[in-house]
């Protein structure tokens, strides 16, 4: 049995994989082999930084990437909604559809993973985890369920009952920047039986905006396999760079606990590779992600920061706009639609 890490990566998010690797090779209380799954092409900084790493390697397997692309675009192309919408406020045809080469995972070389999204930084040891995947067939932290159900699923939860096996289903939704699971987890059989009840009309309950994430935890929630998030017990700790928590000898704490691991969701990706350019940028947690950034390279970590320039911010606050305007369009669609519901 072969315990791995997966992530999914390009050279846009350069700055943030190595941090991450090098806070999985100084934290993990062990060696464990990583395979880096490539969101696109754009992978020549990727390739150079995994040829420095023994237990690091690139996903190289194109039919099982190709599969999954064609899964989520089966999926997409079945709901009812998504692709006018998509057109209709200027988004691709199929919208993050690189999203969802994560599900790789679940046929590539390891027999138990864990995955983490490129915006991450490991804090402590996972043998818990690969331990508890011999109880459960999927396991989460974090405290997504917490959150509007919204983000995850555009039907309300009396609706959702007549699709998925369980009662309160806002309390097992998950974030899916950080997952574990098995390999194979869902048979060929299964997942042609769950083509079939979206292409029948389940694929409308998925929230068109949140891609790979509402398809996850369609999969999950509707084979109904087992299922555990440490979030929901006791001693749990956060992981949203959002939440407070003490920084000691780079490691990070919350109420005196270490966390398993720090997201930095929907912090973009250009504020990473500009800080690590020397700008002035302002991330939550800025020492620790340095340090993990350059911590086998300290001598090129950044000794003094510049503001940025006018056009940089002039870019940011467009950047911001853009991203606003979609989260909007998201709250004005749920609203529409609760309207002509109730």
């Amino acid at each position: 049995m072969i315990d791995g890490i997966y992530t999914l990566a390009n050279d846009v998010v350069y700055d943030q994989l190595v941090a991450l690797l090098n806070s999985i090779e100084a934290n993990a209380g062990r060696t464990i082999p990583v395979c880096v799954i490539p969101y696109n092409e754009r992978l020549d900084k990727v390739k150079a930084e995994i040829a420095t790493r023994d237990n690091v390697t690139l996903f190289e397997d194109y039919a099982s990437i190709s599969r999954w692309e064609e899964f989520g675009t089966r999926i997409w192309q079945a709901h009812p909604r998504a692709l006018k919408l998509w057109q209709e406020y200027g988004l691709p045809t199929n919208y993050r559809i690189e999203r969802h080469r994560k599900l790789c995972c679940l046929d590539g070389p390891f027999d138990k993973f864990i995955f983490f999204d490129g915006d991450t930084l490991l804090m402590q040891p996972l043998d818990d985890v690969y331990q508890k995947l011999d109880q459960y067939d999927w396991i989460t932290n974090d405290f997504q369920y917490k959150s509007d159900l919204k983000y995850i699923f555009d039907w309300k939860e009396d609706q959702l009952q007549d699709i998925f096996p369980y009662e309160n289903i806002s309390d097992r939704i998950f974030c899916s920047g950080w997952f574990a699971s098995k390999k194979h987890i869902f048979s060929d059989t299964t997942l042609a039986t769950l083509l079939e009840n979206l292409a029948a009309g389940e694929a409308d309950a998925l929230a068109w905006a949140d891609s790979d994430q509402t398809v996850l935890n369609y999969l999950v929630l509707k084979s109904g396999i087992s299922y555990y998030n440490y979030a929901n017990y006791d001693g749990a700790t956060g992981c949203h760079w959002a939440s407070k928590f003490n920084a000691v000898d780079n490691i990070l704490y919350d109420q005196g606990r270490k966390l398993t691991y720090l997201h930095y969701m929907s912090v973009s990706s250009s504020d990473f590779t500009r800080l690590c350019g020397g700008e002035d940028v302002e991330i939550p947690y800025r020492d620790v992600f340095l340090h993990y950034r350059y911590l086998k390279s300290p001598e090129e970590r950044p000794q003094t920061f510049t503001k940025p320039s006018q056009l940089t911010l002039i870019q940011k606050s467009t950047n911001k706009f853009i991203q606003q305007r979609i989260s909007n369009i998201k709250l004005k669609y749920h609203n529409f639609k609760n309207r002509i519901t109730n």
